[in-house]
């Protein structure tokens, strides 16, 4: 089993850059222990590991953990604050305005309130013309969401008529095997949570843990190394 990729690693918190398809924590489907997160963790470091917040099971990059409950406590207090820059990169079809704000309001279920929600979105490269399908066009956005309701980036360029390339739910299957054949990326979704910018919790430093260059976004912008590394 391949060894997860360690972001960051101190006394109190830990981060991985998740991979895409695997699950956070545990949930109502049995998975092997190799496709959960938490289990993975735990086991590597050999100790209990806290996860502080969620990302989806196709969403790649910054994850991160803590190594005792008053850290793990902390710190999602300045999640739920909104104190933690969270900062994504993903790829759609076409070529988007160069910025706009979506704050469409979204609600979990159709038996809940809607809630207020606000991403900022910035083009950072575009790429044109593919081996099977000369005629597209690929964006890669900068996403900043400034809350955090569910699937809130995915949902919101959908709103904007650019789901995200693999984004099944939104995209739709037939559309995504289309592209996933063509682009090499298979069947995940080209969403990675890039970075994220917070104060130690004990020390107050300041903290950025930024996720390296994911290789599907490479195939997709392949002269595009720094963007995606800078992004």
């Amino acid at each position: 089993m391949t060894p997860l990729r360690y972001l960051f690693q101190d006394e109190f918190l830990v981060a991985i850059d998740k991979p895409a398809g695997m699950i956070v924590h545990p949930g109502r489907e049995p998975e092997g222990p190799e496709w959960i997160a938490m289990k993975r963790l735990r086991d590597e470091l050999g100790r209990p590991v806290y996860p502080i917040h969620r990302l989806d099971r196709p969403t790649s990059g910054v994850l991160l953990f803590a190594l005792d409950r008053a850290t793990s406590t902390r710190v999602q207090q300045a999640f739920e604050q909104r104190r933690v820059a969270k900062r994504y990169l993903a790829v759609v079809c076409g070529a988007t305005e160069e910025e706009w704000c979506c704050e469409m309001p979204l609600r979990k279920s159709p038996e809940e309130p809607e809630l207020a929600a606000r991403t900022e979105f910035r083009r950072v490269e575009l790429a044109c013309g593919f081996p099977g399908m000369a005629d597209l066009t690929l964006s890669l956005l900068r996403a900043e969401p400034f809350t955090g309701r569910f699937h809130q980036i995915r949902r919101h360029l959908q709103q904007a008529g650019f789901p995200i390339v693999g984004d099944y739910r939104y995209a739709g299957r037939e559309r995504s095997d289309e592209l996933g054949a063509a682009l090499g990326t298979g069947t995940r979704m080209l969403l990675q949570a890039k970075s994220l910018r917070l104060e130690h919790p004990w020390n107050g430093g300041a903290m950025e843990i930024v996720a390296p260059p994911d290789a599907d976004f490479v195939r997709c912008f392949p002269s595009a190394r720094l963007s995606l590394a800078d992004a």
